[in-house]
């Protein structure tokens, strides 16, 4: 399916809340009918955007009106790595408490917290 010009930008705009923690507006396009689990040209998810650019309130947002936390990017990322990555706890928590496995994706973010040394988003993740 081709979308216009006009869609396209939405959808732009759309992600650009979701990375700048626009919590409010995104919540408010959702419920009125914005998929929430729509992905860019990466793959990426509202979901993994604001995890990865450290917005809780909005990870919490995205999680309540049902954001899939199985998805990966075209990458093999999850939200949870991304929030692993970016030692973002209280998004790893709430992630976790949705029901993110630490082992998904490519890298998982068990894997993640590994590589990057990051001995707290480890023992998080493992609890």
């Amino acid at each position: 399916m081709e979308l216009d010009d006009e869609a396209v930008e939405f959808a732009n705009r759309m992600f650009d809340i979701a990375r700048d923690g626009g919590t409010e507006e995104l919540a408010a396009y959702v419920d009125a009918g914005l998929p929430v689990n729509l992905t860019n040209a990466k793959g990426d998810t509202f979901l993994i955007l604001a995890a990865y650019y450290g917005h809780p309130g909005t990870v919490a947002a995205l999680l309540a009106r049902g954001a899939d936390v199985t998805r990966t990017n075209d990458r093999g990322q999850t939200a949870l790595a991304a929030a692993t990555f970016k030692q973002a706890g209280e998004s790893v928590t709430a992630l976790l408490d949705a029901g993110a496995d630490p082992t998904a994706g490519s890298p998982s973010a068990l894997a993640t917290a590994e590589f990057f040394d990051l001995p707290a988003m480890a023992e998080l993740l493992r609890r």
